[in-house]
């Protein structure tokens, strides 16, 4: 592989941070860019949640952002943006205006309130403090699985997490990818241990067991969480190559193809999947819509290495009834 260290911050200029609370069973993930960054994002989910995503359409006025968060907790974890904003604030980060300054700090969640964990928290939730917490945390390196805004996080069948992936396109241009699984289907084939993603799969990074020979007939049976268990994949790719927010957009929209790769079931009425697309404006974009479509295929395919990631490297809550984790069932030797 052409990256160092298979993760999103291999796209220069962004470091990220985690936070969590194990008693909660719940965290904040956070992508801290050094320099204010283009940013897009499209929702294929049918039941999302998130703060400050319409600034990020096209056509609206604001054209720079300072962080992308993503938080469990559903509705509660948009709290952790407030956290965030604190910590970019005395740091000196923001839009100007006139002597006030507004840090940018767009957020999706996901629904992690029935895995187990103690949510009476009282009259506030805490993710405040675990935003702030995750920006303190940010690095080049950064825990994977049951990890930041992936630690309450489950998919279908196992646990899931939080997992990244990187990839150097043709024309050299940097590209990464950040997953939150908590995904509605599965990210395995009939049970696992073969992920859906496989194809994709480089230097055997979440097992190097390929595609199964035979795919059982009800491999593909209709799988799913149901209502009563509300779940979303919230995601973020970006790359070093100087977008525009319209080009951006059009790269979140190429890059939710990832998600139908590494998942049985994706972009449903109940579940919120987002993915959001970022440049850092590292470096002039030469190649037009050809270099657009090359950064969106291979932010498709690294997305989906990020969410077979997130299932592959996670550990299973210790509450009664949970989901266990792949390497549970099928040993962590294996990748």
């Amino acid at each position: 592989m052409t990256s160092c260290r298979n993760l999103l911050t291999d796209v220069p200029g962004i470091r990220v941070g985690n936070a969590q609370d194990p008693r909660l069973a719940s965290g904040v993930t956070v992508a801290l860019f050094e320099r204010p960054a283009v940013a897009s994002v499209f929702v294929a989910g049918g039941g999302p949640a998130g703060r400050d995503l319409e600034c990020l359409e096209p056509d609206r006025a604001v054209e720079r952002i300072d962080a992308i968060v993503l938080s469990g907790g559903s509705g509660f974890g948009l709290d952790a943006t407030t956290g965030v904003q604190a910590w970019l604030n005395e740091h000196g980060r923001g839009i100007p205006v006139a002597s006030a300054r507004v840090p940018i700090a767009p957020t999706a969640v996901l629904f992690d309130l029935l895995n187990g964990g103690d949510k009476d928290w009282g009259r506030f939730p805490p993710y405040r403090e675990l935003g702030y917490a995750a920006c303190e945390a940010a690095a080049d390196s950064f825990a994977l699985g049951t990890a930041g805004g992936g630690y309450g996080a489950t998919t279908v069948d196992l646990k899931g997490g939080l997992g990244s992936a990187s990839a150097t396109t043709a024309r050299g241009y940097n590209v990464g990818a950040l997953a939150c699984v908590n995904a509605i289907g599965s990210a395995v084939i009939d049970g696992g241990p073969h992920f859906w993603a496989a194809p994709f799969e480089r230097d055997g990074e979440f097992g190097g067991l390929g595609i199964p020979t035979n795919v059982p007939a009800d491999a593909r049976r209709f799988r799913w969480k149901g209502q009563q268990q509300p779940a979303t994949t919230i995601c973020l790719v970006a790359t070093d190559a100087t977008l525009s927010k319209a080009e951006a957009k059009r790269l979140a929209i190429m890059a939710q193809g990832g998600l139908a790769k590494a998942l049985s079931l994706s972009h449903a009425p109940m579940d919120g999947d987002t993915v959001f697309a970022v440049s850092t404006l590292g470096r002039p974009a030469e190649g037009g819509l050809d270099l657009l479509t090359e950064l969106g295929a291979t932010a498709s395919d690294c997305l989906a290495r990020a969410i077979a990631r997130g299932v592959h490297a996670a550990t299973a809550l210790p509450f009664p009834e949970a989901l266990p984790a792949w390497a549970d069932r099928f040993g962590r030797s294996r990748g």
